[in-house]
């Protein structure tokens, strides 16, 4: 007899998404599938608009990151004209990046893991949320969570134009620059958002790896693939998050090289499954070899657990610091080459490295004196043809690609978003999870579902990019059924 278990939908990410199960005659995992339910139309009815719209229109992609769509865009639209944005803009563009990227962090790690890092699966369904999550660390951390996000939005309103959805980034540069004052009060906002970073380390260290059974459940190795991995850098090899080039190293640490964002169709090729509407990126030179681990394999993980991993380290000096700490606590050398991190719970605490060295680099900008410059965009004048554009979105590799015809006229899009370039390693997170988990005589219960699902979380996922659902609700339903259909139990969670 075959058992289903359906997690449907997951909770606590962006996007919709579910999970089933299969359970053979033993009770045990036969097979998992992590399903994306519905289909993205964005790559199809961008087709026939004017490329400079593309970074407004596809800002409206996800609301979480509508940033990192507009600058990608806005980069691709640069390469199609042929036009470099004047060194301000440039600055501009990354300044509300790192803004965003400090609060983004700060929403994925307080919010959608901070449940499962802070208050761990088996705490009261209940208290597992948001609010558990401020009463464990206190009312005043979490007014400084609100205030982190609140201060992100107004640097993002500043320069992007917008809170949500930011308008400034065209082809060619920025269409404002930055006024003396509101200089003043973004270094504010960036002197504060460190401290805040800092003490989120401080916290991560006193919960989770000074916590052993915390620690343990979060750099567990049920959450463990030995994949590859990729990330912008700079060309000192530190992590970047908009300029630079894809470095791509193996399993045990070999690099594998580097190449520019328009070259990525010889890196990515895509794998496809009849049983979801999202694609299976994989490297090319590798090949795919289905959803297993090792260097034979050609799956690949990005995000920041991939990013530190494919980096020489941070551009920031305090940053830099905790990402030496960070390695020399979870990694090793062999044969003279670092080893990748290879625990997918580590992605919080990278993820909360990006974010100290997004803050220091506000810094930097907001005391460059070319910030206020009001030279900030190259007018483009050459005939439109094709571009590429690739950022880091938080949750990875982010890449646009226009096609147009001679009068700008959009003709063809491809989009491979940060989530779906880890789908194949969410994927086997989520079999492995299951597999260590799930057997007989074990009672599937909420605290098992919830460890299940933090195999996902600690990707950050966000299908809000690739999937959209009408309803607007978002229930955990888990119905038990025999091989003949029948309900055996149902485990539901509003």
């Amino acid at each position: 007899m075959t058992t289903r278990l359906t997690i449907d939908p997951i909770t606590r990410l962006e996007g919709h998404g579910k999970i089933e199960i299969f359970l053979d005659a033993n009770g045990d995992v036969d097979r998992t599938y992590f399903q994306i339910p519905e289909l993205r139309g964005f790559e199809a009815f961008c087709v026939g608009r004017p490329v400079e719209e593309m970074p407004s229109l596809t800002s409206r992609i996800c609301g979480v990151c509508p940033e990192a769509h507009h600058l990608a865009a806005a980069k691709a639209a640069d390469a199609v004209y042929g036009v470099t944005p004047p060194r301000p803009a440039l600055m501009l563009r990354e300044l509300m990046y790192d803004a965003f990227y400090v609060t983004d962090h700060t929403t994925h790690f307080y919010a959608l893991s901070g449940p499962d890092v802070i208050l761990g699966p088996d705490a009261p369904v209940a208290e597992r949320n948001i609010l558990g999550v401020i009463h464990k660390v206190g009312g005043e951390l979490g007014g400084r969570v609100i205030d982190t996000r609140r201060a992100g939005h107004r640097v993002i309103e500043i320069i992007g134009g917008r809170r949500v959805h930011p308008c400034t980034a065209v082809p060619g540069g920025m269409t404002k620059s930055l006024s003396v004052a509101e200089r003043d009060e973004i270094a504010q906002i960036a002197t504060q958002m460190l401290d805040f970073a800092s003490l989120s380390l401080e916290i991560f260290d006193q919960i989770v790896t000074g916590n052993p059974a915390t620690r343990d459940l979060v750099l567990s190795d049920l959450f463990r693939h030995e994949t590859y991995y990729a990330g912008l850098v700079d060309e000192s090899g530190k992590v970047a998050f908009l300029d630079g080039r894809i470095s791509v190293v193996a399993p045990d640490g070999e690099a594998l090289g580097t190449y520019a964002p328009a070259e990525y169709r010889d890196w990515i090729a895509e794998h496809v499954e009849p049983w979801t509407y999202l694609k299976f990126p994989y490297l090319k030179q590798i090949g795919w070899k289905g959803f297993v681990d090792g260097k034979d394999s050609g799956v690949y993980c990005v995000g920041p657990l991939g990013r530190l991993n494919a980096a020489t380290g941070m551009a920031t000096p305090r940053a830099h610091e905790a990402y030496e700490r960070y390695f020399a606590t979870l990694s090793s050398i062999v044969d003279g080459r670092r080893q990748p991190v290879h625990l997918r719970g580590a992605s919080h605490w990278a993820r909360l490295i990006e974010m100290l060295y997004a803050a220091e680099r506000m810094i930097e900008l907001v005391n460059d004196e070319e910030i206020t410059s009001t030279d900030v965009r190259a007018v483009p004048t050459a005939t439109p043809t094709e571009g590429v554009g690739t950022v880091e979105a938080p949750r990875g590799t982010l890449t646009h690609h226009y096609w147009t015809d001679e009068r700008g006229v959009v003709t063809r899009v491809n989009l491979i978003v940060g989530t779906t370039n880890n789908y194949a390693p969410i994927t086997m997170s989520i079999d492995r999870a299951a597999r260590g988990l799930i057997h007989h005589g074990v009672v599937v219960d909420n605290g098992l579902l919830d460890r299940i699902e933090m195999a996902f979380r600690a990707y950050d996922p966000c299908f809000g990019c690739a999937t959209h659902s009408l309803p607007g609700q978002m229930p955990l339903e888990v119905t038990l059924r025999g091989s003949d259909g029948a309900t055996i139990d149902v485990i539901r969670r509003d």
